[in-house]
């Protein structure tokens, strides 16, 4: 019963988000577009990042190559045949990059990922300028806002169910056991390198769409735009902020960071980057397993001093 309302109400809720456009304005619409994105993005990450305990930074080089897609194809495939493309060519990266660096841990998985988003920015850049003679590209596709944000919101309800699914898997337990201990899952027979490999690929895969998905809403893209290394910074933030190893996490991270973020970047543009990366250290010393985890750890100790006057005893 508890079940089936819980479901009820999470499809009333879609379809209110769904129904968004037609009642909010240009404005609002625009922080939802950018609201859906983000949510999308931390999840993704978090759903292999989460779990395994590896730091990616590699989150801007999927997401550039999926907007870099859509203004390369745009103009002589369907659109539905560009998104198909971007998600093999960010399937067939991350195949590439997963079986050469996922036997790597701790700071060298950081160093790698982050050398990767800057590797591609600078072939994208050196084909453009030398291959194309240009620079940028004009995505001309006649899609609006709201059918951006129509596509992002289904993208995350597919994220945040696959997500779902995972954590109450076989393979979900066998990330929990890498995460915790990759000598004993070895040991349990868990096959590493096929089961990092399989969550990386398909979180990259989404992380590409999503850039894909967004790529439209800014008319002309070049690589500065679509690698900008933000980006990476901002995923993990969010899903650190709301806790990266709950469904719910990276969500209740991205919704108020983003909108702190929007009103920063407008109030103080020059000062962006420092109370960013402020606020990172913040998240990392105060709240480093999420808001979920502290807010659960808080309840889970009021909860047992509560119990412990009832009985009569002192709380341990």
């Amino acid at each position: 019963m508890r079940k089936g309302a819980t479901w009820a109400g999470l499809a009333l809720l879609l379809a209110v988000l769904a129904a968004a456009p037609l009642y909010v304005s240009p404005y609002v619409l625009g922080l939802l577009v950018g609201i859906a994105g983000y949510v999308t993005l931390a999840t993704a990450w978090a759903m292999f990042s989460g779990p395994t305990r590896y730091v990616s930074l590699a989150t801007v080089a999927f997401f550039g190559i999926g907007a870099y897609t859509v203004a390369v194809l745009s103009e002589t495939l369907p659109y539905p045949l560009v998104l198909l493309v971007a998600a093999l060519i960010g399937l067939a990266v991350a195949l590439v990059v997963g079986l050469s660096t996922l036997r790597l841990a701790g700071v060298y998985f950081v160093i790698f990922t982050f050398g990767l988003a800057e590797l591609v920015r600078q072939l994208v850049t050196w084909y453009e300028i030398n291959v194309t003679g240009t620079l940028g590209r004009y995505i001309f596709l006649p899609l609006g806002p709201e059918h951006i944000y129509w596509q992002l919101l289904a993208l995350a309800a597919f994220t945040l169910s696959l997500s779902w699914w995972v954590s109450r898997s076989r393979i979900g337990l066998a990330l929990k056991v890498i995460g915790d201990d990759e000598v004993v899952a070895a040991h349990s027979g868990i096959n590493l390198t096929r089961t990092k490999l399989m969550l990386f690929a398909a979180s990259s895969v989404i992380i590409t769409l999503v850039g894909a998905i967004q790529a439209p809403r800014w008319t002309y893209v070049e690589p500065a735009i679509v690698f900008n290394p933000t980006l990476s910074f901002l995923t993990l933030i969010m899903a650190l902020l709301g806790g990266a190893t709950r469904l719910w996490g990276p969500a209740l991270g991205a919704i108020p960071l983003f909108l702190l973020f929007e009103w920063l970047a407008a109030n103080f543009p020059n000062h962006y980057s420092i109370l960013l990366g402020l606020l990172f250290i913040l998240i990392v010393f105060v709240l480093p397993n999420g808001v979920l985890a502290f807010a659960e750890k808080l309840w889970g100790g009021n909860a047992g001093k509560v119990a412990a006057a009832t009985r009569g005893t002192p709380p341990s």
